[in-house]
């Protein structure tokens, strides 16, 4: 076994560079070719890192087959191209990282998952948040009982841009807070509704009702519906196997920026919130006592957490590079973790389309 792997990473832009910057940083990974269609981004990235002369920089992602001893990739281009990227990786025999979502479509999802396990390799999907340390830490408050019984969840997730032309609200902003409820909960959603509304770029200000779109479509549809437009504000509604119910905001063009997310339960609330000076995450203790007719506050108490330090993509990024070595596949943020995360997805897109109809996915 060797304690190093060569890496290529396809796709410079916005989140590609820090993919590009921590597998530099990483004592077991050799990046040994860099691939971009935007010749610019080449060269500003070849300046920026000072990549040695030998790493392979290409507009071509075909040129890797070129590359010898190449041993993974990471994928950090735009979501509609990530399932041949893929599939020709795995084919090609090479491990792979990709930027969520996994795919668009959850039978591409499950077919590539199955790729991965015939060929023995990593498949991995860089949902960030999962290996943030407030989100690990939140998983064993809400394990150890510190909440008491569960009662429900909410999250908003806003801000003034940037505004998606290939892909509404939904799909940009939802994936994150539904992995960490699922990864808080343990549990994943059996029920989901969606409801939406189009002010940018749609036929002006109107909410999406209903459009003729079988159920059984979750297995096949995408992103949207272009007749309807490319929903701003999205409001959801997730169901789990013991009927707790967790409620989200997305909009992309509130000028309030909010990160927050939070469980409560019947002695208190669990509260991440990145936007916070102070700490990231809260627990909130507090609970009623009845006196007749009356529900008295008592036990208030806050408790800033301490966190881990450490970048969660870095995390990624080792926990990626260490799999490999060790050749075992991550539970955490894994192919199949990605599918299901793509699966809720589709189905919230059947019920956005159809006005908030319930949409019920399988335990």
């Amino acid at each position: 076994m060797t304690n190093q792997i060569k890496i290529a990473v396809i796709g410079v832009g916005r989140w590609g560079v820090h993919l590009l910057r921590n597998f530099l940083a990483h004592p077991q990974a050799s990046v040994v070719a860099v691939v971009d269609p935007h010749p610019e981004r080449l060269a500003a990235v070849k300046q920026q890192f000072s990549l040695d002369e030998n790493v392979v920089l290409t507009t071509q992602w075909q040129d890797l087959k070129q590359v010898l001893g190449l041993t993974a990739v990471a994928i950090a281009t735009p979501a509609n191209t990530h399932y041949a990227l893929i599939q020709n990786a795995l084919q090609q025999g090479y491990d792979v990282l990709a930027e969520k979502p996994l795919t668009l479509d959850p039978a591409q999802c499950r077919e590539l998952c199955q790729l991965a396990e015939q060929h023995h390799l990593i498949l991995m999907v860089d949902h960030t948040y999962l290996f943030h340390p407030a989100v690990e830490r939140g998983q064993t408050v809400v394990k150890a009982g510190k909440l008491g019984d569960l009662r429900y969840g909410y999250a908003t997730r806003t801000h003034l841009g940037p505004v998606r032309q290939d892909v509404d609200a939904l799909w940009d902003l939802a994936i994150h807070d539904i992995a960490i409820f699922n990864t808080w909960l343990g549990q994943s959603p059996v029920k989901v509704q969606a409801t939406g509304t189009v002010w940018l770029q749609g036929e002006g200000s109107r909410e999406l009702t209903h459009s003729p779109l079988p159920t059984d479509a979750i297995n096949r549809v995408s992103t949207h519906s272009p007749s309807q437009g490319l929903a701003d504000l999205v409001w959801l509604t997730l169901t789990y196997p013991d009927n707790f119910q967790a409620y989200i905001h997305l909009c992309w063009l509130n000028p309030d920026k909010q990160r927050r997310l939070g469980i409560v339960g019947s002695l208190g609330s669990l509260i991440f919130d990145e936007m916070s000076r102070s700490s990231p995450l809260t627990l909130l203790h507090g609970e009623f006592e009845q006196h007749g007719n009356q529900f008295i506050p008592v036990n208030q108490s806050q408790v800033m957490l301490e966190l881990e330090l450490g970048e969660p993509l870095q995390r990624v990024c080792d926990r990626f590079v260490v799999s490999i070595l060790n050749n075992s596949p991550p539970e955490v943020s894994s192919g199949w973790v990605g599918t299901q995360l793509v699966e809720i997805l589709a189905a919230l897109t059947v019920s956005l389309r159809e006005g908030g109809k319930p949409v019920f996915l399988s335990k």
